[in-house]
């Protein structure tokens, strides 16, 4: 390859980049590089179908009542989670940087300790974050993107988890029911934002 060709490649992968996760880059947690952010980017940009999980629902309330739902943790710890998970909310910064740490509970009696960084928040369109154990770089830990449109009184909510490899997500899908769990998760939501109205 050319230096003129490799160039042009690689500044179209970052015009890609730029384009869709300009953000990602200048909001990241304090804890990753820009190296690192960069590299996660373009793999991101690159087709994650087959490594992707999504949750959809169109809700009966406004946008900024289903923003507040998920970002309040006064109202996330009555719904996040499968059927009988119970949840305990260590701390909530809902920026980018931020980071919020909670205990799903299981309907077993285990405990299952999560951290999610937030990456990027755009009030009240579009969260994203990446979403593992209280583990820094835990092998297990995925990039979510969490879009909220308006239609008018209602919100179109799409919940799309991607993962580091084909492999790790059939392994959550299979072995923890994540595709079940995050339709539940969605249907709580569903359920909940009748009683804030």
């Amino acid at each position: 390859m050319k230096p003129t060709e490799y160039f042009y490649t690689f500044r179209k992968k970052r015009r890609i980049v730029s384009k869709n996760m300009r953000r990602e880059y200048f909001f990241r947690p304090k804890d990753q590089s820009r190296r690192t952010v960069v590299s996660e980017n373009l793999k991101a940009a690159e087709d994650t179908s087959d490594r992707e999980i999504v949750g959809y629902r169109l809700l009966d309330a406004p946008r900024e009542l289903v923003w507040k739902a998920w970002t309040d943790p006064n109202h996330v710890v009555h719904w996040w989670g499968p059927n009988g998970f119970t949840n305990t909310i260590e701390s909530m910064d809902v920026r980018p940087g931020g980071v919020w740490k909670f205990v799903m509970h299981g309907p077993d009696g285990v405990d299952y300790p999560n951290r999610i960084a937030f990456i990027e928040v755009v009030k009240p369109e579009k969260l994203v974050y990446t979403h593992g154990s209280d583990e820094t770089d835990h092998p297990g830990d995925f990039f979510v993107t969490v879009t909220f449109k308006d239609l008018g009184g209602k919100t179109e909510l799409v919940m799309r988890s991607i993962f580091k490899t084909k492999e790790a997500r059939d392994e959550v899908i299979e072995k923890h029911g994540a595709l079940e769990g995050m339709n539940q998760t969605l249907s709580h939501l569903e359920e909940y934002l009748t009683k804030m109205a």
